[in-house]
Parts: C-alpha cells; sequence; structure tokens
C-alpha cells in the first residue's frame, strides 16, 4: 500500500469511443477500479428504478502505455491520463486537479514496473470464489495420460515409442518437460550425446502420433553446424530412428463414425480444399483423385501394396525450418544454422519464410497505432495503417506452414521434424496448430486446454519473456516531459562521454535480421545474434523463479501466443461446426494472459513452475473456464466424426486466401475491421518477407506478391529456391574465378559477406556521430581502417577445417586480396553513404549495416588489440580519439 499516494479520486470521467462516463476512481493493490452511474437512455420510463453502479477492473500488468497529460489552470482544460491496455480497450480518465492526475499516475507506475518480482503479482495473492474454487485445473493435463491416448505407454511398445525419463530432474534440457517421447530403439545414452548438437539440447521429441498411419509430428530447436558444417552421428541416428517407426505398421479400419471426445482411426480430408492449393512441389501426383480420399486409401501401406494407387503412398519425410531461408544461413556464422541433408537421408527439408518475433512485435505495434484513438473518438481504425502492419499476411503464412505439415502427416504418410531457432516460438505455433487440422480431440474444449498445456507450457514457450508481465519503464509517459526523462540517469555532460554512449546506441540497436532469443536491450551488451550465451533467467535459481528480481526486456516481446489463438480463430470462422467452443473462449484466454490472475502463463518453462511450487501457491486459469463452460460452448458444434459424410470429416485445413481480421479481440466490429473482406486475395498466397505495402488500401484489393509459404527445399540431392542461389555483389566474390550461382553458401563467402558489413556498419557509426567528417585528415580515417578489419575479421572466420584442400586455402588468400583492394577503392564512397536505420532490409546485407554489425565480436577485439600494437607511435599521437572509439566500439558491437 506504501506505493498507492491516493487511493480515491472523485469527480473523474471516463471516455471510451467518444463516450463520456462520470464516476469515482479507486486505486487498489492489483487493480484500477472505475465506479460510475450509466446514464438512463431516452426511452426510460420516469418510474423505472434507477439504474445500478457498474464497474471497470484493470489490472495493472493488462496496462502497456500510460501517458499523463498535465495542464495548467491558464489552459482551462482538464489534466487527463490516456491508457492502452493489452486487451485492445483503451481509457482516458480526466481529472479535477494536477495533483490528483499525478498521484494516480505515479501510483499506477509504482505498482506496474516498480514491483520487480513475480509474486508480487496478483496470481500468487488471488482467492477464487464458489464454484471456481472447487476446481483444480493443475490436473487437467497429465503427460503419461496424454501419450497413453496417442497409444504410448510401457505396455505399448510395438508402435516404435517410449517415454523417457532422461529430463525427469531437469538437468538435461531446462526448458524441455520432464518426459520426452523418443523412438523405442534409441537409449538415454544417445540422446545425451545428441543433446550436445542441438540449441540447449532440445532434441527432436514427439509431440504427436497419427492413429491411423503411426506417423508424427516432432519439434526441436536448430542444429549447430556452424561454418565449418559440424554433423554428430548421434542426432543423425535420432531422426532417423523417427522416420524409421511406421516401416510395416498398418492399422486395422475401425468404425467410419465416432464421437470427436476420442480419437478416431478413420481420416479423409477434402482434396479440392488442402491439396489442390498446396505449395510443396510434388506433394501430390498429379494425377490422383481430385475428389475425396477413402478410408481404405488412408489405411494402405506402401509395404503392404506396392501396386496399388494409394494417395501418400511414397513415403516423402519432410524437416520444416521455420525461418526465412537467408536467415537459417546465417546463423552458421554464429555456430548454429540447419540441417545439411546430405546428413539426414528419406526426407526433404522446407524453409517456410516465417518472420521472427521482432517483425511480430512491430506489424501488432502497427495495428496499435492504426486503432490507438479509440478513447477519444470513434472514428474508424486508420486502415492504411492496418495494411501497412501485414498482420494478416502473418497470419496467413503460419496457417500456410500448418497446413503443409497437416498433410504430410495426415495424407503424405510422412514424418514432420518441426524446428526454428531455439524452438519455442514459432515451432510451438506450427506444432499446436497442426494439431488442431489433424485430431478432433483437440477441437475439443478439453483438448485444447490440453494441447496447450503440452504444446506451450511443458514444451517451454517463453511466456514471461514474450508478455512483460512485470511492465516497463518505456511505457509510461508524461507528456511534457518526455526529453528531460529520456536522459535520466544518463549524466554525461561530458562530448566525449557523450559520443561513445552514442556509438554504442547504434551499434546495440535492434536488427531486424535477429533469430536470437536471448538479447539485453537494457544493458549497454550486445544485442547479437548468437544464440551461445544464456541469460541468468534459464541458470539454477535457489531462491526460486518467482522471488528471483526480474526485468522486462522489451525487445524480447512479442505476440507469439495471440499469433497462435488468432490462427485457431481464423479456423473456427471457416470451419464454425467443428469446435466445441466459442469465439469469445479465445478472447477471453488471450486476456488471462495478460491479466496475470493465474499462474498458469507467468513462467517460461516447466521447470520454472515447478521450482516456484506454481501448483501450490497459484490457481490455473483452466479453474476459470471449467466453472464455466456453459458460457463457452459453441452452440453450432457438432461432435460427430464421420469420414463418410463432407463436413465431418476427421481432419480440417485452413482455405487459402481467407484470412480475415479477429475484429472482435481488437475491440472493433466486423464492418469496421473487414469492411473490403479478406486481405489476401484467394489466388496469391500472402508475402513472407518483411516489406509493407503502406500505399494499398486494407482490403481485397491490397497487392500481395504471390510468393508460396516454401521460400525453399533442400534434399540430399541438392536444393530449390531461396537457398538454392548465391547471389552476392563482387566484392562478396572469392577466388578468381567466375561466381558460381548454382552452389550453397560456403564459410569463404560467409566470412566476406560479414567483413564487408561490418567495415560498412563501422564506417557508418562514425558518421552519424559527426567524427568521421571533421578528422578525415588526421591520421589513419575509419575508411583506411576497414580493409585491414575486413581482412582480419575474414581471416579468422574461415580458418579452413582439415578437409580442406590447398587449392581452397589459395583461392581464399586470392579473394581477401582482391576483396581489401575493392573495399579501398569504395571506401570513401561509402563515408559519404546515410543510412536509415529503419530501411534495413530482413538479414540482406545493405548499406551500412548488416549481419557484421551483430555478429563478430570476438574478432572486431583482436582487430583492435592488434591494430593498437602495430600501429606507429607518431600515428597514434594524431589520432589519440580515433583508436580509442574504434576500442569502445569492438567491445560494444
Amino acid at each position: 500500500m506504501e506505493k498507492i499516494r491516493v487511493s480515491k479520486v472523485e469527480d473523474v470521467y471516463l471516455l471510451r469511443r467518444g463516450t463520456r462516463f462520470d464516476g469515482t476512481l479507486h486505486l487498489m493493490p492489483h487493480h484500477l477500479v472505475f465506479s460510475y452511474l450509466p446514464s438512463p437512455s431516452a426511452d426510460t420510463p420516469p418510474d423505472a428504478k434507477p439504474p445500478r453502479q457498474k464497474e471497470v477492473w484493470i489490472t495493472y500488468p493488462m496496462i502497456n502505455y500510460c501517458c499523463l497529460k498535465p495542464c495548467p489552470p491558464v489552459l482551462r482544460q482538464e489534466p487527463s491520463i490516456r491508457m492502452r491496455c493489452r486487451d485492445f480497450t483503451y481509457f482516458a480518465f480526466f481529472f479535477p486537479t494536477e495533483k490528483k492526475a499525478r498521484d494516480v499516475y505515479d501510483s499506477i507506475r509504482a505498482l506496474s514496473c516498480k514491483i520487480g518480482r513475480l509474486d508480487k503479482l496478483l496470481a500468487f495473492n488471488y482467492q477464487p470464489k464458489p464454484p471456481e474454487d472447487q476446481q483444480n485445473g493443475w490436473d487437467l493435463y497429465d503427460a503419461r495420460r496424454e501419450w497413453k491416448r496417442l497409444g504410448i505407454s510401457p505396455k505399448d511398445t510395438e508402435k516404435g515409442w517410449r517415454i523417457s525419463e532422461v529430463n525427469v530432474e531437469y538437468k538435461y534440457s531446462a526448458t524441455y518437460p520432464a518426459l520426452l517421447v523418443v523412438p523405442t530403439n534409441v537409449s538415454d545414452s544417445v540422446l545425451r550425446y545428441a543433446g550436445e548438437y542441438r540449441s540447449r539440447q532440445r532434441i527432436p521429441a514427439l509431440v504427436y502420433r497419427h492413429p491411423i498411419n503411426n506417423c508424427s509430428i516432432t519439434r526441436s530447436s536448430q542444429p549447430t553446424p556452424g561454418l565449418r558444417g559440424n554433423r554428430n552421428a548421434q542426432d543423425e541416428r535420432l531422426v532417423a530412428a523417427i522416420w524409421a517407426t511406421n516401416r510395416g505398421w498398418k492399422a486395422a479400419n475401425a468404425p467410419g463414425s465416432t464421437s470427436a471426445e476420442f480419437t478416431p482411426d478413420s481420416s479423409v480430408v477434402n482434396l479440392n480444399d488442402s491439396s489442390a492449393n498446396s505449395s510443396f512441389v510434388g506433394a501430390v501426383d498429379e494425377n490422383a483423385n481430385s475428389g475425396r480420399t477413402t478410408v481404405d486409401d488412408l489405411s494402405a501401406s506402401s509395404e503392404a501394396d506396392a501396386d496399388a494407387k494409394v494417395y501418400g503412398a511414397q513415403q516423402r519425410n519432410l524437416i520444416v525450418d521455420a525461418r526465412p531461408t537467408v536467415n537459417a544461413y546465417a546463423m552458421q556464422a554464429v555456430g548454429l544454422g540447419s540441417e545439411k541433408m546430405d546428413y539426414y537421408p528419406g526426407a526433404e527439408k522446407a524453409y517456410l519464410g516465417i518472420d521472427n518475433i521482432h517483425v511480430m512485435r512491430k506489424s501488432l505495434d502497427t495495428v496499435i497505432d492504426a486503432l490507438k484513438e479509440s478513447d477519444l473518438v470513434s472514428f474508424p481504425p486508420n486502415r492504411q495503417l492496418l495494411a501497412k502492419s501485414n498482420w494478416i499476411k502473418h497470419i496467413a503464412n503460419i496457417l500456410d506452414g500448418t497446413a503443409l505439415i497437416a498433410r504430410t502427416v495426415g495424407i503424405m504418410h510422412s514424418h514432420v521434424l518441426i524446428h526454428c531457432s531455439d524452438g519455442w516460438d514459432r515451432t510451438s505455433q506450427l506444432s499446436a496448430l497442426s494439431q488442431i487440422l489433424l485430431d478432433p480431440y483437440y477441437r475439443t474444449l478439453e483438448g485444447f486446454m490440453v494441447l496447450v498445456e503440452k504444446d506451450w507450457l511443458s514444451f517451454g514457450h517463453m511466456f514471461r519473456h514474450r508478455s512483460g508481465f512485470l511492465s516497463h519503464e518505456k511505457w509510461f509517459i508524461i507528456e511534457n516531459e518526455k526529453i528531460e526523462r529520456k536522459h535520466d540517469g544518463q549524466g554525461g555532460s561530458n562530448p566525449f562521454e557523450n559520443a561513445l554512449r552514442g556509438a554504442r546506441g547504434l551499434f546495440n540497436r535492434h536488427n531486424e535480421s535477429n533469430e536470437s532469443l536471448n538479447q539485453l536491450p537494457e544493458t549497454n551488451g550486445s544485442e547479437n545474434a548468437t544464440d551461445v550465451a544464456e541469460t541468468a533467467s534459464l541458470k539454477p535459481a535457489p531462491i526460486g523463479a518467482a522471488e528471483e528480481h526480474r526485468v522486462t526486456k522489451v525487445n524480447e516481446l512479442s505476440p507469439v501466443f495471440h499469433q497462435f489463438l488468432d490462427c485457431v480463430y481464423q479456423l473456427h470462422y471457416q470451419h464454425p461446426t467443428r469446435f466445441e467452443f466459442s469465439e469469445r473462449f479465445l478472447r477471453r484466454l488471450l486476456y488471462h494472459l495478460y491479466s496475470c490472475q493465474y499462474g498458469t502463463f507467468l513462467f517460461d518453462n516447466e521447470k520454472e513452475r515447478v521450482d516456484t511450487r506454481a501448483k501450490e501457491r497459484t490457481r490455473s486459469v483452466w479453474d476459470y473456464f471449467l466453472c464455466r463452460k456453459q458460457e463457452f460452448i459453441n452452440p453450432k458444434y457438432e461432435p460427430e466424426i464421420d469420414d463418410a459424410i463432407r463436413g465431418k470429416e476427421r481432419m480440417i485445413f485452413p482455405r487459402k486466401g481467407e484470412a480475415r481480421w479477429w475484429a472482435e479481440c481488437f475491440g472493433r466490429t466486423d464492418e469496421e475491421m473487414n469492411v473490403f473482406g479478406p486481405q489476401a486475395p484467394p489466388n496469391l498466397t500472402p508475402h513472407t518477407s518483411n516489406t509493407s505495402n503502406g500505399h494499398g488500401r486494407s482490403g481485397t484489393s491490397t497487392p500481395i506478391q504471390q510468393e508460396p509459404i516454401v521460400t525453399g527445399t533442400e534434399t540430399a540431392e541438392g536444393a530449390t529456391g531461396a537457398g538454392a542461389t548465391v547471389q552476392l555483389p563482387p566484392t562478396h566474390a572469392v577466388g578468381d574465378g567466375p561466381f558460381n550461382t548454382t552452389s550453397t553458401p560456403n564459410p569463404l563467402d560467409a566470412a566476406s559477406t560479414l567483413g564487408q558489413d561490418l567495415r560498412q556498419g563501422l564506417i557508418a557509426g562514425i558518421e552519424k556521430l559527426g567524427i568521421g567528417s571533421n578528422n578525415v585528415s588526421r591520421g589513419a580515417s575509419p575508411a583506411a581502417i576497414s580493409p585491414r578489419l575486413s581482412e582480419d575479421l575474414g581471416r579468422e572466420a574461415t580458418k579452413p577445417s582439415e578437409d580442406l584442400g590447398a587449392d581452397v586455402v589459395a583461392k581464399k588468400d586470392a579473394g581477401v586480396k582482391d576483396l581489401q583492394a575493392e573495399q579501398t577503392t569504395s571506401a570513401k564512397a561509402d563515408q559519404n553513404t546515410t543510412v536509415k536505420t529503419d530501411e534495413v532490409p530482413h538479414l540482406v546485407p545493405a548499406p551500412g549495416v548488416g549481419l557484421g554489425a551483430d555478429l563478430g565480436v570476438d574478432a572486431v577485439e583482436r582487430e583492435a588489440e592488434d591494430r593498437s600494437r602495430s600501429r606507429k607511435r607518431s600515428e597514434l599521437k594524431e589520432v589519440p580519439k580515433e583508436v580509442e572509439m574504434e576500442m569502445q566500439y569492438s567491445g560494444h558491437v
């Protein structure tokens, strides 16, 4: 209570959508409450009873923007506080005096972003009332029970899967569940060695087994081949064992109809709605029946009848890398990357081109900008900003990738392994959505809760990192004090210190192409693309995850779970009779993600929930829904599953080009948000690159380039798409021969690109500070330094492995010389280049910044040390400031 400066303020009025409500504002430890008497309608009879008092409750974690607008008395205007909440509600409170407004603002700020610990949130103090207190949602999900439902148990091993306890104490992988399902013929010893090859030891593990063909959906994190193309025999063995789990498998036919409460043993799909729109080349035989697939077709095995033309009889296992192709290749520079398919035979790899968390965060921010005046006026949303946000394109891309996975498993009778970078964001989206398409159980209220518990909570989606429950100082603004507060605590009257601070800010700025999920934006540390350095949140917490001091990291926030719910809404809208729960259920679940009233979503993984004893200290969010089940039931739901009846089949698929705005979620009407119809024309596939179309209007006329969701494929025989062609500028060429445009990127190309990008980023940073233009004639300029920087960095990053021949090493040396000459020639031109940081393409080398601006810290430090030792003493006397600044750059790149 010491944080509350004022607990009650009278004579306050609220504006929502331009409508005024007069009442009283109350400040409580976990809520902001506004009570008011609604105005009687015009047709209310005079003798009617007076209206009952109503209340608006706002939990502090829901607030993600709060602006105090003080107004001096001379302006004759009331001071106000404008708030934007995460459930897309907007409030503007007007106060009688500025002192009261400021006291309320300071109290809200202290109760939001000054608590610093999760156990100070509402969830650790919430006591439900009957009948909710009789529920126990924590017992809803039991891993062994769910695996048994999928046909996996210690007594049933003929399906090729077993439950491993290698992580039962969370020592093997802190972000994975205690129980992992892996192939029967793979021992725990193999798993331990295989874990060394996967980021954070997140090995390929089962999340879904198809009851008919025994095919699987597994998930993992990215491998770590690096520039040298490292491999791991145990990881290859594990993946091969997954591919082999359904060899010789043949399930018995089951009755054609059953209730969706159980997993039926028959499957059929409307091929006109799914495979006809497939972007997966070769997934469908051109002569295959375009009508419907029978139960016999789907139950048949390729081994059982090699002569029969069974749809999907040729198994085509698939590794799905959710990232854009270029992003996956770029991660090799920091020791990560993607599978080299030469070592994973019998499968094809598809890059989906789904953008990373930073792109999605900016996309939602643009949507918020289109709606942000909702508190003061009742105008419709800004349709230009809605179109520019690309939100609908991102949703459509996720759905397209989900459909590809479901077709591969359910129709192609093949296995799918899904991963992105660390395997807890895009991987969770694709894995959970594809299971919704395949299994009617997950379309029931209980099944959906089990799915969220399994694929999101158990497999370690970082809810705390992505949601920012402890708020942030940046979200609180005093309108006329923005400039003063921006420099609070910076000190720095020294111009040289200010210049260094500006340089750090430039090089530590967020890179749109960044694939890392563990940045430290609130420190002077590096915002790099590596995934190697672990943050403190994943280290053992002796005092419990809830008691540790936490700080919201703004650059790690992203609406990943919101996008998942939006995709479920799209499926619900397209198939209104196939879901037991209603659209309101999805909206309330999104609300309680941020309300912090329940402990379900407060932590990043299963280990943190166990260490904090969340089950004993907090309530489960499922208590809220289970005790109000009838409020969230879809009245149109038809539970019958019958493969012989169109529209009642086991599987469902999203309809291409019909993604739309979830108007109810954004607090708007369907006419306001979807007045022009779906954003993507039915004959076009949403564009997946990081570009925005801000000049087209929101609607069916929005220009969208036709681009398939699969941006590249790769097999042991070769590659197609974006991953198969490298068209680098001449300065990136290696060797004297003609540039080979048909091979995949090699370590020499990547290192040359890295050096070039780092050189350009360094020059641009010095120019932006106004240093280069005033000191060109003083000693060694940045342009003169950069060729040596690029040369040494390229040499350091491309130390050839033992299997490289002498001719390759010779080509590398020749290439470095050519690169140095071309860089020296273009150095002066580069000095005059002005860089706009908001125009950097998505992971494509561009003038001014690039991958090198965020990577290669060790190489830059070594270069700075070598340069300081080798430079002549007279040269050091002439340019001491430039040398000192470069040393600072290299320490904070």
